[in-house]
């Protein structure tokens, strides 16, 4: 079983499309899937427009009338796929975003590397030159943090091009060990980028074998503007390196 989670918040004009278009990609490639998506308390209608996709495919949404933000709607959907398994070993979890950002079309070429023996495959993004600009102006600024040596490792994940992408496919035993470690709380607090790398990071550790597949992003077929905000994620992201960094210190001073 393949489990298709997709976190949510005002994407009316697109995860309709991006629902139909996953259906399409599994009418001509043969393998059980089931869709999840968490509706982070959208006031666009994005449940509306989930509705009617209920009644053609595998499609369930989850949700409160509280936003509960990135993080812990994905923890939400790995949650959610980690008591819907039988089979954790043979399952996957594929992570993607909502604003077509990521393509359905790459999902049989994240498979494959998942039947290969890949616990984990990482959909490393490639920025093109129809990034927006506020992402370029990130990712900039993830480059220059890359050279500070005291939070360098909280903003790389070794072999990774661009750690802050969502798209990912997990093994339902990784999702699971993830779990474990996390316990009641949310693996992430952090805003989407941090959460992606967070993620990124505790996933490879508990891998066995990780594989990565460069993909170009495709921000031109999404119609609303990027969310990203260059400077306070920037801030962020030196915040919580520091953060982590400083507890780590104790333990390394011993």
């Amino acid at each position: 079983m393949l489990y298709i989670c997709i976190p949510s918040y005002n994407e009316a004009p697109t995860v309709g499309v991006l629902l139909w278009r996953i259906r399409k990609v599994f009418q001509e490639y043969s393998r059980e899937y089931e869709v999840l998506v968490y509706d982070d308390a959208s006031t666009d209608g994005t449940r509306e427009v989930l509705e009617p996709y209920a009644k053609v495919m595998p499609l369930t949404v989850l949700g409160r009338r509280e936003q509960v933000g990135y993080a812990r709607a994905v923890d939400a959907l790995f949650r959610a796929t980690s008591e819907r398994t039988r089979y954790p070993r043979r399952d996957a979890l594929v992570l993607m975003q909502a604003d077509f950002t990521d393509q359905p079309e790459h999902l049989p070429e994240l498979v494959k590397r998942f039947e290969g023996g890949a616990d984990v495959v990482v959909a490393d993004r490639v920025m093109g030159t129809g990034a927006p600009e506020a992402v370029r102006k990130l990712g900039r600024s993830a480059r220059w943090l890359r050279a500070l040596l005291p939070i360098r490792k909280f903003v790389t994940v070794p072999g990774v091009q661009d750690p802050f992408g969502g798209f990912r496919l997990l093994r339902v035993t990784v999702v699971r060990d993830l779990l474990k470690e996390c316990g009641e709380h949310a693996f992430s607090d952090a805003p989407v980028w941090a959460a992606n790398a967070e993620l990124l990071r505790a996933a490879m550790r508990l891998a066995r074998r990780v594989e990565t597949l460069p993909l170009e992003a495709r921000w031109d077929v999404r119609p609303r503007e990027s969310r990203v905000r260059p400077w306070p994620d920037t801030v962020d992201l030196v915040k919580r390196g520091w953060a982590a960094r400083s507890r780590r210190s104790p333990s390394s001073a011993n």
